[in-house]
């Protein structure tokens, strides 16, 4: 099975209800007809409305940002994959680097709600990377495997090929500066050799690994163009729907 093109966006802690429903139309009327996916990662007071919006849209998907690990229960201000899967959600972003850093979630917290998702059939859009530091030490490839090992790898082949992977380098998140294809590439490519040792050679074939780290229209066609970066994981220029359309346009 040939590995699916995606463009997701995050737009993290941004746009008021009225906002978010204005740039999800603006974003499913610019589109064209393509194979690939859109997925729009949006704030839980948006899930609904913009599910509602991508219904209308063939390869239009919503994903949620974040997830609760319980099913239910006494956790105020969470929520849980029931409730993002009742309002027409497909996709849960899991283990961005601003949960990571600003709430501490561990490895371990990152595959309970790995586990949460898949069992009720919703997507993880899992996220690894790393920060400058190590980055600058040269280990970055065994950050990442880590980051798989102790949140992905765990998992059984049929449920692990449902995966889609984001690599986000940190330090080129919301920084302006981006990795470079050569950069990007190569560590796609690592990721994928990572999938093969733990599972099969077609299983990493199949995966779809996003790069995320300051997409934008200038660089996102020679990003998309490299042969392990599947795509991307927007932040910033998927606030702006004109910005985000020439973006899913750089397939």
């Amino acid at each position: 099975m040939k590995r699916r093109k995606i463009a997701a966006g995050n737009w993290k802690m941004n746009k008021t209800f009225s906002e978010g429903r204005a740039l999800a139309s603006a974003i499913a009327e610019g589109m064209e007809p393509s194979e690939n996916l859109v997925i729009l990662g949006v704030p839980a007071i948006h899930l609904k409305a913009v599910a509602n919006t991508a219904k209308k849209v063939k390869g239009l998907e919503v994903a949620a940002q974040n997830c609760h690990q319980a099913e239910s229960g006494a956790y105020t201000g969470e929520i849980s994959v029931d409730m993002i899967k009742s309002v027409g959600a497909k996709y849960v972003i899991i283990g961005h680097s601003e949960r990571r850093e600003y709430f501490n979630e561990s490895h371990e917290l990152l595959a309970q709600k790995v586990d949460a998702t898949l069992s009720k059939r919703l997507i993880p859009i899992f996220c690894c990377g790393e920060p400058l530091s190590i980055r600058e030490e040269g280990t970055h490839v065994a950050h990442v495997k880590k980051q798989l090992e102790e949140s992905l790898f765990h998992l059984k082949t049929k449920p692990f090929e449902k995966i889609v992977i984001a690599y986000e380098p940190i330090w080129a998140i919301g920084t302006g500066v981006t990795a470079s294809p050569a950069q990007a590439q190569d560590m796609h490519k690592a990721i994928r050799q990572l999938i093969a040792d733990r599972y099969s050679e077609r299983v990493a074939d199949e995966t779809s690994i996003l790069y995320g780290g300051s997409v934008k229209p200038a660089n996102a066609k020679e990003l998309f163009s490299q042969p392990d970066v599947d795509g991307g994981l927007v932040g910033g220029a998927s606030l702006k729907a004109d910005d985000f359309l020439k973006i899913i346009g750089s397939f």
